[in-house]
């Protein structure tokens, strides 16, 4: 990683982070994603989720963990670039790597926030009722913006393939047309 103070390395050391926060009595705000190719909609999101408290933590998915999750191809951005450039936005307090091998909610019970912000697609009313005794407060925020990474990223596959099409659907066909000729005459 950078040298950089946002940045904290292991649960046990944002725990103490947080600790000397609520010797402060300052509200604690968690929220979790991949935070892949960013976008306006990550930084809206992050601004929303920053109104809500002091001390906005954001967890950063590993890399393993999103390819478990969205495919082999994903994430498009490695982790440690991911963390950096969330580290950048005015917004955060500080970020952390959330691993595949932590257990299923080990940094809100770690860190028991204020608030937790994520979106629908995340917590159903069964997961929200469950993972509700872990928080102070889980709010639900909307998509911040009209596209996602997904849909970004889905877009410019489908245009790629589209201009390739193009490009190729000619040259196959007279390479076939070609081919039959010479199976003609040869067969003539």
């Amino acid at each position: 990683m950078t040298e950089n103070a946002k940045i904290i390395s292991g649960y046990k050391n944002l725990a103490k982070c947080i600790k000397k926060c609520r010797r402060k009595k300052q509200k604690i705000v968690l929220t979790q994603g991949s935070w892949d190719l960013i976008h306006i909609g990550h930084a809206r999101y992050i601004k929303e989720a920053k109104a809500r408290g002091d001390i906005l933590v954001v967890a950063v998915d590993g890399d393993t963990k999103i390819r478990k999750r969205k495919g082999p191809e994903r994430p498009v951005v490695p982790q440690k670039e991911r963390i950096e450039m969330i580290s950048h936005l005015n917004y955060v307090d500080y970020v952390i790597l959330k691993s595949v091998r932590e257990k299923k909610w080990a940094l809100i019970k770690l860190l028991r926030p204020d608030v937790l912000i994520a979106t629908k697609e995340t917590y159903n009313k069964k997961r929200a009722k469950e993972v509700a005794k872990f928080c102070g407060k889980l709010v639900i925020l909307k998509p911040r913006a009209t596209t996602s990474t997904t849909a970004k990223l889905r877009r410019l596959q489908t245009t790629a393939a589209n201009k390739i099409e193009k490009i190729l659907q000619p040259k196959v066909m007279k390479a076939i047309e070609s081919t039959l000729s010479k199976i003609k005459d040869k067969n003539a």
